[in-house]
């Protein structure tokens, strides 16, 4: 049940980054969802060096980090992968 919670949290994650992040992303949505995953990995792992791991209610101040360090992930990726993409389309031609 653990990984399709991950699973969940990073899709909607990557989703939330990519609407945040301005202009198109050309990433896919498989792609999308393992950069959010690896942000809300990043994420938590910030709020625990923070002293913010487990509050009472709403942990809002993880997800802040986990929000953030998901829009750097997805930006860092889509990056990546737009210029490995175009890397490919050159070789072709």
């Amino acid at each position: 049940m653990g990984w399709l919670w991950a699973i969940i949290v990073g899709f909607v994650l990557g989703l939330i980054a990519k609407a945040i992040i301005p202009g198109k992303q050309h990433m896919p949505l498989w792609l999308t969802t393992i950069c959010g995953m690896i942000g809300a990995i990043i994420g938590n792992a910030i709020a625990r060096a923070a002293g913010v791991e487990a509050t009472a209610g709403i942990d809002w101040w993880r997800h802040l980090f986990q929000l953030v360090a998901a829009i750097i992930v997805v930006g860092l990726g889509d990056a990546a992968y737009t210029s490995v993409r175009g890397s490919r389309r050159r070789e072709r031609a």
